[in-house]
């Protein structure tokens, strides 16, 4: 799976890397020294976001060195050790089916929220295989799928004027290595913990809460996030 290395040594992929969502964790992951790759379904769309982003990180990172790289999704699905899909639900299932191959034997970590919006705002869409994350799962059998990075928020990952973020990851998945991974993965975010939440079939309680974070943020304009609290 990591063939036993540590987080720090893992090279991790953003596929929808050129998104807020992706961009954000991109940034974060490439201050704290973690070696990024950036995936889009443009290549040169990634290589132009990821030397932004290189550059931006680089300026954060305070002398660590940092390694940011843009490919094609497929490209960066082959070559990271780890990969977090942050690509729209619209384009989730169809980016995810042409992958796994590229994607076998990996842990992949999927942040996508299946929300939409109406006159009365943020809501959450059904997902036939019951979350976004167990879509992932049927798509990509033979990778290792974790749920993880919903609740962050974009804003908030992208200014890195604010070095410390302030909240906690829930991880969920059914295989113990990969969110033993995945949560030393979300504390090299400085001020965050991950935090193991259940199993994977639990994914769609954790994405849908992200709907009413975002109606909070909506009535007291803020970026909120999760705390979990004795842990």
């Amino acid at each position: 799976m990591t063939d036993g290395r540590s987080v720090e040594d893992l090279v991790v992929g953003v596929l929808g890397g050129t998104g807020p969502q992706g961009r954000g964790l991109a940034v974060r992951l490439a201050a704290a020294g973690q070696r990024v790759l950036l995936g889009s379904r443009d290549a040169e769309r990634a290589g132009e976001v990821a030397a932004s982003v290189a550059e931006r990180a680089t300026a954060a990172a305070g002398g660590i060195d940092v390694s940011v790289t843009g490919g094609s999704n497929v490209d960066v699905a082959g070559a990271a050790d780890l990969v977090i899909v942050a690509v729209p639900y619209a384009g989730h299932a169809d980016t995810l089916a042409e992958l796994a191959t590229p994607l076998a034997g990996k842990v992949v970590v999927d942040c996508v929220v299946p929300m939409a919006f109406d006159e009365l705002g943020a809501y959450v869409l059904d997902v036939p295989e019951g979350s976004v994350a167990q879509q992932a799962a049927a798509l990509l059998p033979d990778s290792h799928v974790v749920g993880a990075f919903h609740h962050l928020s974009a804003v908030l990952l992208e200014d890195l004027s604010t070095p410390t973020l302030d909240g906690d990851v829930m991880v969920v998945g059914d295989v113990r290595e990969a969110t033993d991974v995945v949560q030393a993965l979300a504390g090299r975010l400085p001020g965050m913990r991950g935090i193991y939440a259940g199993r994977l079939r639990n994914a769609r309680q954790v994405e849908a809460l992200t709907i009413n974070l975002v109606s909070v943020n909506r009535r007291y304009k803020a970026h909120a996030g999760i705390r979990v609290t004795d842990v």
